[in-house]
């Protein structure tokens, strides 16, 4: 794509809403809206899972580069030899297989926002390089001679403790502090349980199969969802709804609905634990009950 096209789509883009009535999640999309019109760099920290990749869209969507590109990347899926390209970009014939130009990320998000997700796995002589981008506002790609001005605002985000971080050598104390202008922190779903409701019925609308109403539940399993604790966060939850969504679309799910294998480990032992030590062993969709031919 583009970064015409980009740009065209990004002004399509719905804002993004951070679902949610916990008193943590109210004060998550109030400091999202104080500081989405700056243009300094924000930090988002918090578990895998807590949506800090749907809070630095929230930052992108709400600013003043909501019409700009939002451009992702994950530090830490990216191999050590190519993330300089990948994020500066290279000049053809810059190294081995670099048979033509190629666009880097920060010119990717001119204009926009450039989220630089799992920052904490940038390797140290990465972490120098990105240090004096931010400083200057200047790349040098790959086998260029000279740089190129941009016009980018970073959002970065990490599960890690990057204080913990900076003590054992492995992060730039000039980096982090650079990055850490704007802390945003976001809380575990077992810290705000009052919220999975609220998410429950959000991915149910969102996981929808095409044509059916949304997924709905007996009171007794809206019991057992949010006694659990989501260890793996929002993602496990929006997960277990595709899930449901595929198996039992349009139905109200019941406490024994699902069998057990199809549920996370700590739900599933909830689940036999309010029904009495029983394990449920087979589907029962639309009326009928299905036993299914081997357990994955």
């Amino acid at each position: 794509m583009s970064l015409s096209e980009r740009s065209s789509a990004a002004s399509k883009r719905p804002r993004v809403s951070i679902v949610g009535s916990h008193s943590a999640t109210e004060q998550l999309r109030q400091l999202i809206e104080t500081i989405a019109h700056s243009n300094s760099t924000a930090l988002i920290t918090g578990e895998s899972g807590t949506g800090k990749e749907l809070v630095a869209q929230a930052l992108h969507a709400h600013g003043p580069r909501a019409n700009g590109p939002f451009v992702p990347i994950n530090c830490g899926a990216i191999p050590r030899e190519l993330i300089e390209s990948e994020l500066f970009g290279h000049r053809k014939g810059a190294f081995t297989g670099a048979f033509n130009h190629r666009v880097g990320r920060f010119e990717l998000a001119e204009g926009g926002t450039l989220f630089l997700d799992e920052i904490g796995d940038l390797p140290l002589d990465m972490q120098v390089k990105l240090l004096r981008v931010l400083q200057e506002r200047r790349i040098l790609p790959v086998g260029a001679d000279s740089e190129v001005p941009i016009d980018v605002r970073v959002v970065a985000a990490t599960h890690k403790d990057l204080e913990a971080e900076v003590s054992a050598g492995r992060f730039r104390e000039d980096l982090y502090y650079r990055i850490n202008v704007l802390p945003v922190a976001t809380t575990p779903l077992r810290e705000r349980a009052e919220d999975v409701v609220d998410l429950l019925t959000h991915y149910a609308a969102h996981h929808a199969q095409g044509g059916m109403v949304a997924l709905t539940f007996t009171d007794r399993m809206l019991d057992l969802l949010t006694a659990y604790d989501w260890p793996g966060n929002v993602r496990e939850l929006s997960n277990l709804m595709d899930r449901l969504s595929t198996l039992f679309p349009g139905q109200c799910v019941d406490l024994d609905t699902v069998p057990t294998f199809m549920l996370p480990s700590g739900l599933a032992r909830l689940q036999s634990q309010q029904l009495g030590g029983a394990v449920v062993k087979t589907f029962k969709t639309a009326g009928r009950t299905q036993v299914p031919s081997q357990a994955p």
